[in-house]
Parts: structure tokens; sequence; C-alpha cells
């Protein structure tokens, strides 16, 4: 069995493997991926390759721990591009997703801002099965109406629940059910968000092909657009999740920025 080089990272407990194709490919099953995701092994909640440069771009391409292949995880970016920022000995760094470019800035050691872009709001990009408005959602589950439902996509598709208490309500149960829903024809990031005050926000998030998972960059990103647009914040906020917290802030133009810690870099051994 081979070994490669790859490396562990986090962003506020939200666990990544990073391999690094920009020399050596390297290709992994769906089953090889869901076998390393488990915390029985390797465990993490997203797998992240690392492409060849492509016009001063990084491409990365990102696995949930349940194989499937995702467009956005804006810890996991993060995470990358301080990898690729003391690789190269930069301070900016572009990368680009399936479906965004990400501006990456080194702010501090261990500290990192990646602008995110503008959220997608209509039905149709989130997607939405139904032509119905995404800025008041009423879902259904084992027989209770979970209402004002906000939906967005930051790169992927996310729906927020603004509640008194969101460690209430348990997200091992609700979380799968609503992340499948049929009104998610792509599935959904599941929140549930507490307002503390103006300048912050509590989360309990189900990541979508990862579950109940400790933080996670584009939750917080989308807790803060629906925030905004609900009037409960102005344009920055902190979203407190159980390790830390990530500060959002959305300019005058929608462009959402995130900026928070992340690990220190851990080289490790795959056996593929």
């Amino acid at each position: 069995m081979a070994k490669i080089r790859a490396y562990k990272m986090d962003g506020l407990g939200n666990d990544f493997v990073i391999i690094d194709r920009r020399k050596n490919s390297t290709n992994l099953t769906k089953e090889k991926i869901i076998k390393l995701g488990s915390r029985t092994n390797i465990g993490f909640d997203q797998i992240i390759f690392i492409e060849k440069e492509e016009k001063n771009c990084f491409p990365i391409i990102i696995f949930n721990s349940d194989g499937g292949e995702v467009s956005a995880c804006g810890n996991g970016s993060r995470c990358v591009a301080y990898l690729l920022g003391k690789d190269l000995n930069t301070k900016e760094v572009k990368l680009k997703t399936n479906n965004r470019i990400l501006n990456a800035k080194i702010i501090d050691d261990l500290k990192v801002e990646l602008e995110i872009g503008k959220p997608l709001l209509s039905y149709e990009e989130i997607p939405l099965s139904a032509a119905i408005n995404p800025a008041n959602i009423t879902i259904e589950i084992n027989n209770k109406k979970f209402t004002s439902g906000f939906c967005v996509n930051v790169g992927n598709p996310h729906i927020i629940f603004f509640v008194k208490n969101c460690f209430e309500y348990d997200l091992k149960t609700l979380g799968p059910k609503i992340e499948n829903h049929k009104l998610f024809p792509e599935k959904t990031n599941v929140t549930f968000a507490q307002i503390v005050d103006e300048n912050n926000i509590k989360v309990n998030v189900w990541e979508r092909g990862a579950g109940l998972t400790k933080a996670c960059g584009t939750a917080a990103c989308a807790t803060a657009v629906a925030a905004l647009k609900n009037k409960f914040i102005n344009d920055e906020v902190d979203i407190k999740f159980k390790e830390g917290s990530l500060n959002i802030r959305i300019d005058k133009t929608d462009n959402i920025f995130m900026t928070g810690p992340v690990s220190k870099i851990k080289k490790i051994d795959l056996e593929i």
C-alpha cells in the first residue's frame, strides 16, 4: 500500500486533510475518501485537493467526508490559503472553486481573511425546487413546523432559522431531515442561529455531507447575510462557534469577507 504526504489543518475545530497535487497527481476513490474520513481513521470534515496554478490562481477540489464533491468550504479555503502562503512566501493567495474565485489574505500569524463574494438570493440560484420566497421558508419535520427560514447560496446552499436558543434543537435528528428535504434539490446546510446582540450571533450547524460540525465558514457567512437582510445586525458581526468566532463583514456591494484563525500545519502520511 502506497503512502503519500498530506496536511491536516482546522479552523475552529472544523478539520481538513489537504493534498497538494501541484506536482504529483493523486486520485482517491469515493470509497477511499469515506474510509479516510471516518473518525476511526484519519478523520476529517472535508478533504481538499490543490491543483496546478492557472493564471496566478490555484484551483481546489473539495469532497465531504461522505465522498460527495462540493463547491465551497470557507474554513478549508482559509487553511489552504495559509498553507500556500507559507509555501510561496506571500500574504495574498487566489483560489478557484468550481463556481467562485476566492481572494485570501494572511493578515496575522495563523489568521486569514477570505473574500467569499456575493450571496445568491433567488430561488433558482440557491436552488430551491419551488418558486417560493427564499427569505421566508416553512418546513415541517416530524409534524412540527419550522418557520421563517432564510435560504441563501454563498458558494453552497444554506437555510438559517433564527431561534431563542440554538442549542435546544437536536441537529443530529433534525439536520439530516432538513438537509435532504424535497425543497432542496442539491441538499442544504442547516443552521439554527441565536442573536446575542447586534455584534454577536451563536450558531448550531449541520453541514451537508459532513454532519454536526464544530464550525462552518460558509454557514457563518450565510447566517450574517440572513441577519443583515432581516436587519438584526449592521454590516459586521462575530459568529460564535464552540471553539471561537469568525468575523463576517459585508460591504456596500454585498461582498462577504470572513476572517478567523487557522491551526498550525501538521504533516501526515496517508496510506492509499
